[in-house]
């Protein structure tokens, strides 16, 4: 019997060797299938990738004369550089110095110089589907670290990183969706 089997195997090397390739592949397809499928299940309370989720208050929301000018402020800054500890047009902006600049020449509000400080300003907590054009929009990993101003349509205005510029980016994108902690309305 053993020499049958011997015998057998020397007979079919290719055979099994195709087989275990078949097997390989088929073992590789399923792995990338599981961890792709794995990705789907973890339950987070980021909001979704789509277009942001609007309540209908949010929807229908009017306008304040402030958060306009906020809105406008904030767009027109755009592209001007990023500098740490900046907060003038002319010296560049942190994000920091970004939002209190803004509201100040905005909207006549004095809002504290750094991000954690902002974020513990009164002022009426927003949801994700509540956000309104001039929300303050807040983010961070445990702690509060980065804050720009909300637009609109799922984008808001901030300065991201030194080397970089003011500028707009959706809520929406992987990195500040998993980022985002949650939204103030100061007006």
């Amino acid at each position: 019997m053993l020499v049958g089997a011997a015998a057998n195997s020397q007979r079919r090397p290719d055979a099994w060797r195709a087989l275990t390739g078949r097997t390989a592949s088929l073992t590789i397809v399923l792995v990338c299938l599981l961890v792709a499928l794995g990705g789907c299940a973890k339950h987070s309370a980021a909001p979704p990738a789509q277009a942001p989720l609007r309540s209908p208050e949010a929807r229908d929301a009017e306008l304040s004369p402030a958060a306009k000018d906020v809105l406008f402020s904030a767009i027109g800054l755009v592209g001007t550089p990023y500098r740490y500890g900046g907060n003038t047009p002319q010296g560049g902006f942190d994000c920091s110095g970004l939002v209190g600049y803004v509201y100040r020449n905005s909207a006549g509000v004095n809002l504290p110089r750094t991000t954690a400080e902002i974020a513990k300003v009164r002022g009426r907590s927003v949801d994700w589907g509540e956000l309104i054009s001039g929300d303050l929009v807040l983010f961070g990993r445990g702690r509060v670290d980065h804050i720009g101003i909300y637009v609109g349509e799922g984008r808001f205005v901030h300065a991201p990183s030194s080397g970089g510029t003011v500028r707009l980016d959706r809520l929406t994108d992987r990195y500040w969706r998993d980022r985002f902690r949650g939204g103030k309305r100061m007006f």
